[in-house]
């Protein structure tokens, strides 16, 4: 059996050493954050709403802050990027409130697996208007329906954006002699990240999942190895995140699709490929349905962004660019943690202490020792993480680092030691306490899983006959009537409905201005794949 210790690693340490001089620590500060929360809409039974975007709320293809993910009924918050997450967090409060003064007879569901839902013929399609760049998201939504079933795409979660400055990393690669240019270091950095991301999240499941049961109703008659609960809902015992399991939003056609990557040209060309690799059987579903695209392409993915993953590098895109072809251009920006569950006894689906010690993983990902990865290593990671999200809770529940079994509490408690010099390190910069408070949290879920939002639904459930539904129904009531009863302010409320109105204008403007036909569009749309992008090697 493995026994680690505690002690960073020698790269860590001269790295905080680096920063932590008055005149770098404040560096730590222009690092941007954000959040992306997905919500359903539904009525005060629980039931899917299924009447269009509300149009108060804007325009789902231009409004900035508030848009539609998969279907008209799933909405996505999207806060802009800040310095400080807890301003991010008070902007996500601002969004909730200000578009519960919209709602008619609907309220927003506060848990990561779905209501009830209708048949899957009547679960509505994301609707973005006729302009070129709306049609294409649907359609690409039309192709998802295809391929995966409705029910899948209504799973809600939360996506946590990071970067760290561009002036820390420059002055990273300059304390450490690299003489790669300052895109090429910053890029590689948040592979780097990603690869220790991806060896260390399963530990965020375990301190943050918060799905271990749904509604029978859900599986629609799948298979699975799910334990009855109660007459309506399933469950696993020690589960975190079923959400997160092969029960939820996963693909099979993409396994080994993204092997594990050690550079940014690795993770590309594998995405490229498969954004070009055909798959019969997703060909036999038609491109092309009685004249209407019912799917981008029928390859192994349509776009990009189809590829499932726990976290993504990411860039700020142009109108009509690919997520590749924007990487290929200027590089990584930030990252997109996208393994999150909504936290249903929050009101926004996260709160300040989950982010503070989200903050405080990231940066030990980014700084931290980050070897070269291998295939065996990425089942290894894919191992520890699936066990995680279904037995995180069980005792002495084992995992693997490195070929050798250790406890997932003793590795945890290991990672929380390595972690804390870097919440000092934000609490230095920030003046406050926040962090390490945060990190003392997660130390005492580790040691009690009786305290991880897991067991905690669990528990409450029982106060509502162990019915995942009326549980999930409850909490989405409190919250509603909190929202309800806190509205904006008169400005911000004319800030956001200024926004709204912008967003419809702004989309009718590109619906009239636009030229030539969809069908052109989408197939210049669909050429543009990243044979044709300007990255050395990629290709293949």
């Amino acid at each position: 059996m493995l026994t680690l210790t505690s002690p960073i690693s020698d790269l860590l340490k001269q790295r905080l050493e680096l920063i932590n001089t008055p005149e770098n620590l404040p560096l730590l500060q222009q690092g941007l954050r954000g959040i992306e929360r997905e919500t359903l809409r539904v009525d005060p039974h629980g039931k899917l709403m299924l009447s269009p975007h509300p149009p108060a709320l804007g325009s789902a293809l231009t409004n900035p802050l508030i848009t539609t993910d998969y279907s008209e009924s799933l909405l996505e918050f999207i806060t802009p990027a800040e310095q400080d997450i807890s301003i991010a967090l008070e902007k996500l409060d601002a969004i909730h409130r200000f578009s519960y003064t919209k709602f008619e007879g609907e309220m927003l569901w506060n848990n990561s697996i779905p209501c009830e839902l209708p048949s899957e013929a009547a679960i509505p399609i994301a609707w973005y208007g006729t302009s070129h760049i709306g049609m294409v998201k649907h359609v690409y939504r039309r192709g998802l329906a295809l391929r995966y079933g409705k029910s899948m795409q209504c799973i809600a979660g939360i996506h946590y954006n990071y970067s760290l400055s561009e002036n820390l990393w420059k002055l990273i690669a300059q304390a450490e002699g690299d003489t790669r240019s300052s895109r090429d270091f910053q890029s590689e950095s948040y592979i780097a990240l990603i690869r220790n991301f991806h060896r260390y999240s399963w530990l965020l499941m375990y301190l943050f999942g918060a799905s271990p049961a749904l509604s029978k109703s859900f599986l629609r008659d799948r298979q699975h190895n799910l334990e009855t609960l109660s007459d309506d809902t399933l469950y696993l015992p020690y589960a975190t995140s079923l959400r997160m399991s092969d029960l939820g939003y996963q693909n099979n056609v993409q396994d080994g699709l993204v092997a594990p990557y050690n550079t940014l040209l690795d993770y590309m060309r594998s995405l490229s490929l498969a954004v070009r690799k055909p798959y019969p059987p997703y060909a036999d579903l038609g491109i092309k349905k009685d004249g209407e695209w019912m799917q981008i392409n029928s390859n192994v993915l349509q776009i990009e962004n189809e590829f499932y993953a726990t976290i993504r590098p990411k860039r700020v895109i142009k109108s009509g660019e690919r997520p590749v072809e924007a990487l290929c251009a200027r590089g990584v920006q930030y990252i997109e943690v996208r393994c999150m569950d909504v936290d249903p006894f929050e009101a926004l689906g996260i709160n300040l202490s989950t982010s503070r010690f989200l903050d405080a993983f990231l940066l030990f990902c980014a700084l931290e020792e980050s070897d070269p990865t291998n295939p065996a290593e990425g089942e290894e990671n894919t191992d520890n993480f699936s066990l995680t999200v279904k037995y995180g809770r069980q005792p002495g529940l084992m995992l693997q680092n490195k070929g050798e079994k250790i406890s997932l509490r003793d590795w945890g408690d290991s990672l929380l030691e390595k972690i804390l010099p870097l919440a000092i390190l934000l609490d230095q910069q920030s003046h406050t306490t926040e962090h390490q408070e945060s990190l003392a949290l997660q130390r005492e879920k580790l040691h009690d899983p009786a305290l991880t939002p897991s067991a905690r639904v669990l528990l409450e459930m029982r106060q509502h006959q162990n019915s995942f539904s009326q549980f999930a129904l409850a909490q989405s009531h409190h919250f509603a009537e909190h929202f309800k009863s806190n509205p904006p302010d008169k400005k911000t409320m004319q800030y956001f409905e200024e926004l709204a109105a912008n967003s419809i204008a702004e989309q009718a403007n590109m619906e009239s201005s636009q030229t030539g036909s969809f069908d052109e569009f989408i197939e210049d749309y669909r050429s543009r794949t990243s044979s044709q992008i300007c990255c050395d090697g990629l290709g293949g």
